[in-house]
């Protein structure tokens, strides 16, 4: 159970992160909605939260900032009290071949993705250690594990995040903190809804179960990691891809 254990969902305004956010409070978490941009869409976020029942505050911060992220965490404290979880979802796309890749969109990606859920999870840690009890949970891809042409920045920010979990899984678990990821596979979100049918039909093919994702899909499987029923879980990656990887 989550009941009043207070969470963290980086980037929770939109597609994963708002299913993730929305699964959270309905099991009872206090959630921490961030969001770096649109104000708009996270109180929508906090306001299907709060309709169903559940309790929900919006935080504005860019986690690619350690002092934001820092700010992040301690707006947590100040609005629930102790907390207990960290999601880190925020990220975005600049995807090109290599030969067209700006090094700022690089750049870009690889902060926002990778040293985003680097800040939280380092604001976040002299928290948990406290308590000793916590979950962190980072959301990678599955392009971070088998890779894809035109996402070498994407892919390299999720491989990253992968060795980044398993790590920190070594460091802090002695103190009863586990540090998990998800892989998401071809989920069916804002980003993808625009992909042509038929782009998207020759990717279903290539599925075993033969059919997308669902947000809802990761945010179970985030829940899962976060709750007591994987305390003995840590340093692992949940791929939830339809067996797109295996």
């Amino acid at each position: 159970m989550l009941k009043d254990k207070t969470i963290i969902v980086t980037g929770a305004n939109r597609g994963i992160g708002k299913a993730i956010a929305i699964k959270l409070g309905a099991l009872g978490a206090n959630v921490i909605v961030n969001y770096r941009g649109n104000e708009v869409e996270a109180a929508e976020v906090v306001s299907e939260i709060v309709n169903a029942g559940g309790k929900a505050e919006k935080v504005k911060a860019d986690v690619s900032k350690y002092a934001d992220a820092e700010f992040l965490i301690n707006e947590a404290k100040n609005i629930f009290g102790e907390v207990y979880g960290l999601v880190n979802n925020a990220g975005i796309t600049r995807d090109t071949l290599i030969l067209r890749m700006k090094e700022e969109d690089f750049d870009a990606v690889i902060e926002t993705n990778l040293k985003g859920a680097f800040n939280c999870s380092k604001a976040i840690t002299p928290v948990l250690l406290k308590a000793r009890a916590g979950r962190i949970v980072n959301i990678s891809s599955v392009v971070g594990i088998a890779g894809n042409a035109g996402q070498v920045n994407y892919a390299a920010s999720k491989a990253g995040i992968i060795g980044m979990t398993k790590s920190l899984a070594k460091e802090i678990g002695p103190r009863g903190i586990t540090v998990n990821a998800v892989a998401p596979g071809f989920i069916e979100t804002d980003m993808t809804k625009d992909l042509k049918d038929n782009i998207k039909e020759e990717m279903i093919k290539t599925l075993p179960l033969k059919k997308l994702g669902q947000a809802e899909d990761v945010a179970n499987a985030v829940a899962f990691l976060l709750s007591d029923e994987s305390s003995y879980i840590t340093g692992q990656v949940l791929n939830v891809d339809g067996g797109m990887v295996m």
